[in-house]
């Protein structure tokens, strides 16, 4: 039989404590809205950057893969909608992005046809 001894401030404490782990903090004042969201994933202004960088570099290597994804990437960063102001490197990752794409799908039909490609 073990013997428990039991100091009431500790366990106030540590009730304290596991409370405000579930949301309930520990002087009764609720969380800033500010503050609730969590900044784990890139930003705008981010993947703009990596869809001008994946267009870019699509023009010389792997068009037909970097281009779609320099077309994503700028839409990521133009928040998934054509409404409201859009950022330069989001519409330029956009529009290389999809002439990437084009130009790629063009060198592969050509590609495949008999006279040995239009390039």
């Amino acid at each position: 039989m073990t013997r428990r001894t039991r100091v009431p401030e500790l366990h106030e404490e540590f009730r304290e404590l596991m409370m405000a782990s579930f949301g309930q903090g520990s002087r009764g004042h609720p969380r800033s809205r500010g503050r609730t969201r969590l900044r784990a994933g890139p930003d705008r202004a981010t993947f703009g950057i990596v869809g001008v960088v994946c267009a870019v570099a699509g023009f010389f290597v792997l068009g037909i893969v970097l281009g779609p994804v320099a077309v994503v990437c700028g839409w990521l960063a133009m928040g998934r909608g054509w409404a409201g102001s859009r950022p330069v490197p989001a519409v330029v990752a956009l529009v290389l992005g999809a002439i990437d794409t084009l130009l790629a799908l063009i060198r592969l039909v050509g590609a495949a046809s008999p006279g040995y490609g239009m390039f």
